[in-house]
């Protein structure tokens, strides 16, 4: 097991991997540094191999394909992950390891959007994308997290192994940060210096295209561990439409009556039932997902055990001996 791996997924990163490396293996001169390359077409992974990275590959494009390879693949005491586009200081990194291996933070969130990434930013619409999630992620969970969407964080071993990754592509990080909040697992938020990438350096993220599969993500999750409020949400709709349309037929029965509206009568009847029917929906996910909570809290128990074991026996050297291996 590392002592600390510091995890960078790469697509075309040619122009900054090299001097990324060079910084972190600075910073943090005991990690082992993994480069992940997700099919790029330029020199990135040579590059990344020159300046003494252990270089290895996903064939399945997207960021978060590379991540779920990184965490099964990678043991650590503690993680840093981080984007190869230049854009993230090394110089905080050893403060975020802090507070993985002396605090014991799950997740370390480097905080982008208190410091310098408003003025350094060349893209409003990106602002507002962050500042939109940032906003639905804290308030539909019940967060306090200060960057959803940063590339910067660092986690702790049982973190790792115990995060199911779902997303594939960039909404990658807002899934990790509701999964945090939704185990209850101890998140500190370290504000770093955000600076924009270099020339000729080009963003992988499509402004709308991913925006939108990022606010998909947290609908998806939260009817996924907020199911009781979901569910709710639904059938109070349904509910009030129905009383709505209903109200008139009844006021006619009261002063006629008569009902000369059958039809809107049955579909008001139906729209109740289906309230009915999701309200209990969501009364029984939200005992399953009790079950699941309790369950998880003894996966916990195991994965520490196993980060125990693995710290307490011989190294054999593997920590230097891979660091100039490409894969």
């Amino acid at each position: 097991m590392d002592k600390i791996a510091v995890l960078i997924p790469c697509y075309n990163e040619a122009l900054t991997v090299q001097k990324v490396v060079t910084d972190f293996r600075r910073a943090l001169p005991e990690a082992v540094i993994y480069v992940y390359d997700n099919n790029s077409t330029d020199r990135t992974a040579e590059l990344a191999a020159a300046a003494g990275a252990v270089v290895r590959h996903e064939y399945q494009q997207g960021k978060g394909n590379v991540i779920r390879r990184m965490f099964r693949e990678v043991d650590a005491a503690a993680y840093i992950l981080v984007d190869g586009d230049d854009t993230y200081p090394a110089e905080a990194a050893p403060r975020m390891v802090r507070a993985v291996t002396e605090h014991q933070a799950d997740m370390v969130v480097g905080d982008r959007l208190s410091s310098t990434y408003y003025t350094q930013n060349k893209r409003p619409f990106h602002n507002f994308g962050n500042d939109l999630v940032r906003f639905c992620t804290n308030r539909l969970f019940g967060g306090r997290i200060k960057d959803i969407m940063t590339g910067y964080r660092a986690f702790s071993y049982r973190f790792v192994k115990t995060y199911p990754v779902l997303s594939h592509g960039f909404e990658i990080e807002t899934e990790m940060t509701i999964h945090a909040l939704h185990r209850n697992m101890q998140v500190e938020n370290v504000v770093i210096d955000y600076r924009d990438r270099p020339a000729g350096s080009e963003s992988k993220l499509n402004t709308y295209t991913d925006g939108f599969k990022v606010l998909r993500t947290i609908a998806r999750l939260y009817k996924d561990y907020r199911p009781f409020g979901f569910f709710s949400i639904l059938a109070a709709v349904l509910a009030t439409v129905s009383v709505v349309f209903f109200v008139p037929v009844l006021g006619e029965y009261f002063a006629t009556g008569l009902v000369p509206r059958f039809p809107t009568l049955i579909v008001c009847a139906c729209g109740m039932v289906a309230a009915l029917l999701l309200f209990i929906a969501g009364v029984i996910l939200s005992s399953l997902l009790t079950k699941d909570d309790r369950d998880f809290e003894f996966r916990l128990q195991q994965v520490e055990q196993w980060q125990h074991q693995s710290e307490s026996a011989p190294s054999g050297g593997r920590q230097r001996g891979n660091q100039h291996e490409t894969v």
